[in-house]
């Protein structure tokens, strides 16, 4: 099934396997990271049959390995630690928090945003090949599914904390004390999703 892909998208999967498997080395937070990759590991295993069944296009792909190279990133560091202010440091001498007056870490809503940035791609490209649709079906589609999944997803997670994560459901959910979190985050992949379809047509190809 593999000899059937692209070698360009055999490329992008191996490079996320790597980007997994490095992510593991000496992992900062073991006690919630098989909660934050298993999804990545699912898709790793199951993309030489999904892409067998239901092919995409290089660019498609490439947005979906981007997002989940960004959910892999977040995952090593519990999503909450992300080391970005160590990083900027490090390069220019001042962090993000610093410069931006910041007083939690920020990660999680750029993930978020790139959901829906991401989403845009390879959700209309399915509409378009797989439900016949024109641009704007294409559009309203896109819109529908980073709403809908970004909703799934905070019930997920909210569930999946109270059920698995136990004593580390809040490291888990990356709440960091905002009790407006979940809407915060489905409101940047609104907007990543947005931005992207009102860009001009030639930049969004």
């Amino acid at each position: 099934m593999i000899a059937a892909i692209p070698p360009a998208q055999r490329r992008l999967l191996g490079l996320l396997v790597a980007l997994l498997l490095v992510a593991q080395i000496d992992q900062p937070y073991p006690d919630v990271a098989l909660l934050q990759h298993i999804p990545t590991m699912l898709l790793l295993v199951a993309s030489p049959w999904l892409l067998r069944h239901w092919p995409l296009s290089t660019a498609s792909l490439a947005c979906i390995v981007a997002f989940m190279a960004l959910h892999t990133l977040g995952g090593r560091y519990a999503y909450s630690n992300v080391p970005y202010d160590d990083w900027t440091r490090a390069l220019t001498g001042a962090s993000l928090s610093e410069a931006f007056g910041w007083t939690r870490n920020h990660y999680d809503r750029l993930v978020h945003f790139a959901f829906g940035a991401l989403s845009v791609v390879p959700v209309a490209e399915i509409a378009r090949r797989r439900g016949g649709l024109g641009p704007r079906g294409a559009t309203l589609t896109v819109l529908a599914w980073v709403l809908a999944i970004s909703c799934l997803y905070e019930i997920f997670e909210w569930l999946l904390t109270i059920v698995a994560a136990g004593e580390t459901a809040d490291r888990y959910n990356g709440q960091q004390g905002d009790i407006w979190d979940a809407q915060k985050d489905m409101a940047l992949a609104a907007l990543g999703a947005i931005l992207v379809l009102a860009a001009p047509r030639r930049d969004r190809r």
